[in-house]
């Protein structure tokens, strides 16, 4: 049991993916020397959004500030032995830049060319079909009611989300940073600041700094230091379904509908595998929010039926027929104002680091968030790249940061 007066530099509360890329990065600070301890209350992360994610990467954002994050998370991925590597040995995450295609009907063609132009002039690698194009590109493709699509034609595509995550974990321990067992209950707050946080057996560790890296709990963890953030846990499912037909050089497709699909691992004799599931609903439309995080087989399959396989056949032919194989539910930490992550410090408690609200998008920005906190909590500053869009103050203010490209 940790003593009472423990003390640390910096407490992270959550050991996911974002809150181990914080750890990773403060350690690889050669400026900082502090004391870093993780706490995380399931270090199996058996319902943990890090370990149930598609784990895919993406620039086919809408605002400059989400696509420059994934542009830095794919310059990491593909270099995570640089990064990540431990005694010589390099992550193996399985990066497969296998793109993005977002399609759209006449109704969307407008939004999703305004779209490529901004991931165009910040760099990203994405170009724009029309139907004919389409129909050249991805023989497999109905076109028929669509007007174009933009696809990724580098730097987007899927990787092993639970490989990534061990690999931030054990390359932050192998740097000094110690992973604690348990739940934190509170914060303790003195004078305006985390003094400490309390952990649910009633030990306490003395911070100078807290990092809210706690996914679905993390409103109820900053409640306790009066900051209130509307992150709330949204159920979402994958599905796996094989399918024997011909899709080739299949990319992660996000249909008109919302449906998505992408292929997973290799072709065999029964087919390609391929996983897919269905958009969450727009900012503007009533969430299904979840009191609790639903477990993993808590799995609704008419929905499966109606929400996802009916469109996507309608999309790709070759779907009309396919034999559903394993599926899983897991917890969305939604941020309900904007979709988009919450980060930095918390409005009225500047040592108080937020981490909360990713809206299924952790994975892919963990490299560029971890990074980001790590330099304000190092240097008191953003030094790279400025994540200040993303600040708590817009969620005080009631100022959503939009973005079209909802998945």
């Amino acid at each position: 049991m940790p003593s009472a007066r423990e003390t640390a530099d910096v407490v992270i509360c959550g050991g996911g993916v974002i809150g181990s890329s914080v750890a990773y990065h403060l350690a690889a600070d050669p400026d900082f020397t502090g004391r870093v301890v993780v706490v995380e209350k399931d270090p199996t992360y058996r319902y943990s959004a890090s370990a149930l994610s598609a784990a895919s990467i993406r620039q086919q954002f809408s605002s400059a500030v989400n696509i420059r994050i994934s542009l830095h998370g794919i310059a990491f991925l593909r270099s995570i032995g640089e990064h990540l590597g431990v005694d010589g040995e390099e992550p193996a995450i399985d990066l497969h830049e296998g793109g993005y295609l977002y399609v759209a009907d006449a109704a969307g063609a407008k939004i999703l060319e305004a779209n490529q132009s901004v991931q165009q002039r910040e760099g990203a690698d994405i170009a724009l079909y029309d139907a004919a194009m389409l129909r050249s590109k991805f023989s497999w493709l109905n076109t028929e009611d669509l007007a174009c699509g933009t696809y990724g034609v580098s730097g987007e595509g899927w990787f092993d989300g639970w490989a990534l995550l061990q690999a931030f974990r054990k390359k932050a321990r192998s740097l000094g940073v110690e992973y604690r067992q348990g739940e934190v209950a509170r914060y303790i707050e003195e004078g305006g600041r985390i003094a400490a946080v309390e952990l649910a057996d009633g030990s306490r560790i003395a911070c100078g700094a807290a990092v809210n890296a706690s996914g679905t709990h993390g409103a109820r963890l900053a409640a306790t230091a009066g900051i209130a953030i509307p992150v709330k846990s949204m159920k979402r499912y994958i599905f796996t379904f094989t399918c024997k037909g011909e899709v080739d050089n299949c990319p992660l497709l996000i249909d008109v509908s919302g449906a998505w699909c992408r292929p997973e691992g290799q072709r065999s004799a029964e087919g390609q595998l391929f996983i897919g599931s269905c958009s969450p609903l727009t900012p503007e439309q009533d969430v299904e929010w979840v009191e609790t995080d639903p477990t993993v087989e808590d799995v609704d399959w008419p929905f499966f039926e109606e929400a996802v396989w009916m469109p996507l056949a309608h999309r790709i032919p070759a779907f009309e027929q396919i034999r559903p194989g394993r599926a899983w539910a897991g917890p969305y930490d939604m941020c309900g104002l904007d979709h988009n992550a919450i980060v930095g410090p918390a409005v009225g408690v500047p040592n108080l680091y937020l981490a909360n609200g990713f809206s299924g998008h952790g994975l892919q920005q963990s490299p560029a968030v971890g990074r980001g906190l790590a330099e304000l909590i190092a240097h008191g500053r953003y030094r790279s790249l400025d994540l200040a869009d993303l600040g708590h103050e817009r969620i005080v203010a009631g100022r959503p940061l939009a973005e079209a490209n909802i998945i």
